[in-house]
């Protein structure tokens, strides 16, 4: 059993929980574990064969028990007896964004309500307005979040596609028959969400390439299957298709099928006007027929008098225009990145010591790491008070005095309140490194209304990063309604930092609006807001997203070095 499909049990048994009002702290601990076994860089299964379960982050012994369970057998008793406990359909209400497990225990017991499809139905019948603590409002938005479940299905956040790409490719890599192989399409554009999986081999022997994508254990269902073409539906629902092409063929089909569909259209216009043809085989002379490209993917280009345009920008944005004028920029890269500017530990709601931390960022050899937990506030999450962030700052001083010449930098993501005050006041802020502003709370207020509470919070001189931005959680919760350009005037005005959350559900900033603050000279931070040290490599995910919003080193406010960026920290 794979660690997708142990996950999903384990979330599924922490629906059900919060469904029957179980404690909390239980909840939070199954919730915990999945979020460790989605971001695993190995199999379970291999820790089990080789070591104790627990030392993963966060499985005890009774986690470990059931994981065991679930590998020597396939299935888990206690979630068999548990699904028995409550109707299939209910459980699916969570996913939408505005039904807490609460309001899906009351719309159950006052309506009967077993299904999004009843949901749906009692909404638009009005029934749920006058249930306790409902209203017109609730049926709103929770016909939104409705809507935005049905635009989900079938796409795949960004985050667990590409390791499923990755661990496909790398399957195939092995075979002595296989040549040239890569992803294509919205993956390798590295888009947030994914549609389906597209991968380009080139091999002698097409037959074996498909012998062996077809036998891999992930495969659900085989949509068809060919010598040169092969489409598959995975776990988790993602169609995936592998093509064989032709080795003087592969540049042009690794172009064509990368997309996008409006940048390739613009790419075929300009050939026209060339007397060339452009398609998945390669670039052909129009009158004569004669192939002049097709083999590189650079080749295609610059058969057009354009540079290499990397996939990321493919969106027909501007990038075949700069390519023309030669100013496109040159993108971040990960080897770039110096340390990780937003990590919780186990002082909040993280899972790990903060020297287990900065060890693991040690190993990626950066040259810091931000320690912020939350703030008072937010208890839910294990918020920290005044007294406790006085002591952890205590701790960090220790933990530098052992790591020189890295450095802990000591952090806090602050909330901001309501009323746009920060949780902590500016004589402990002042005694921070590095101070990140974030909302957690209050979501429903109107657009000018949260605009200025962020806009109170960027204007304390302490506050140095605006952590993301606009609180979205991918297939889970919309953005607030903030005004992101008048935020990015701010953040210019300010000297603010504005963050993009390299966590995969968030990844806030945006493309788009990473390129908004390129154009208005407001630097961006990159933090995972990583829960436990294997969560620090989703750091490849921020750096993907700010390639996509045009973003080089220049742009970025960690790829200074240690002693850049506390001058630029103390001095803003």
């Amino acid at each position: 059993m794979r660690n997708s499909e142990i996950a999903l049990i384990f979330n599924q048994i922490a629906d059900i929980l919060e469904i029957k009002g179980e404690n909390p702290f239980r909840v939070r601990a199954y919730q915990k574990v999945v979020r460790v076994l989605e971001s695993l860089a190995e199999e379970v299964e291999e820790i089990y064969q080789t070591r104790e379960l627990k030392n993963i982050p966060g499985v005890g012994e009774g986690i470990a028990r059931k994981i065991e369970e679930l590998l020597t057998t396939g299935k888990l008793q206690y979630y068999e007896e548990l699904k028995e406990s409550v109707p299939s359909g209910l459980v699916e209400l969570l996913s939408i964004s505005e039904v807490g497990p609460r309001t899906a225990s009351l719309l159950h017991k006052e309506l009967g309500i077993k299904s999004v499809k009843d949901l749906e139905k009692a909404v638009r019948k009005h029934r749920i307005k006058d249930l306790p603590g409902m209203g017109e409002k609730t049926e709103e938005n929770i016909l939104r979040g409705i809507e935005l479940l049905k635009r989900r299905k079938g796409r795949m956040l960004l985050g667990k596609a590409y390791p499923l790409a990755q661990s496909i490719i790398d399957s195939l890599k092995k075979l002595s028959e296989v040549d040239r192989i890569s992803s294509a399409g919205s993956l390798r554009r590295m888009k947030e969400t994914i549609g389906d999986i597209d991968i380009l081999v080139t091999s002698k022997k097409p037959a074996k390439v498909m012998e062996v994508f077809l036998s891999l254990p992930q495969i659900a269902e085989v949509l068809a299957s060919g010598e040169t073409k092969s489409s598959v539906i995975m776990e988790g629902g993602l169609q995936v298709d592998v093509r064989v092409v032709k080795p003087d063929s592969f540049g042009a089909a690794l172009q064509y099928f990368t997309g996008s569909k409006p940048h390739n259209i613009k790419l075929r216009e300009l050939a026209n006007k060339r007397g060339l043809k452009i398609n998945e085989y390669g670039v052909f002379k129009i009158k004569s027929g004669k192939k002049v490209a097709g083999r590189k993917e650079e080749d295609v280009y610059a058969t057009l008098n354009l540079p290499y345009i990397p996939p990321e920008l493919r969106e027909e944005r501007g990038e075949i225009e700069a390519g023309q004028e030669g100013s496109l920029p040159k993108l971040i890269s990960l080897k770039s990145i110096k340390g990780d500017l937003h990590v919780h530990s186990k002082w909040s709601d993280g899972s790990d010591a903060i020297m287990e931390l900065a060890e693991a960022a040690r190993k990626l050899k950066y040259q810091y790491i931000a320690i912020c937990d939350h703030s008072k506030s937010l208890g839910v999450a294990g918020g920290l008070s005044e007294r406790d962030l006085e002591r952890q700052i205590a701790e960090i001083r220790k933990v530098n005095e052992k790591l020189h010449p890295f450095r802990v930098l000591a952090g806090s993501e602050v909330d901001i309140r309501s009323d746009g005050r920060l949780d902590f006041e500016d004589d402990i802020l002042k005694e921070l490194d590095i101070v990140i502003a974030a909302i957690h709370t209050g979501f429903k207020q109107d657009r000018e209304t949260i605009t200025n509470r962020i806009i109170k919070a960027m204007k304390n001189k302490f506050v140095h990063v605006l952590a993301h931005p606009t609180g979205r959680v991918l297939h889970e919760r919309e953005p607030y309604q903030v005004d992101m350009e008048a935020i990015i005037k701010e953040a210019k005005r300010t000297g603010t930092f504005l963050e993009l959350n390299a966590f995969p559900a968030r990844l806030d900033l945006n493309d788009v609006h990473c390129r908004r603050a390129r154009e208005e000279g407001v630097m961006v931070t990159l933090g995972t807001d990583a829960h436990h040290k294997m969560q620090l490599d989703s750091m490849y995910y921020g750096v993907a997203t700010a390639r996509r919003g045009w973003l080089e080193d220049k742009d970025i406010l960690n790829t200074l070095s240690l002693k850049e960026l506390l001058k630029i920290l103390k001095r803003n």
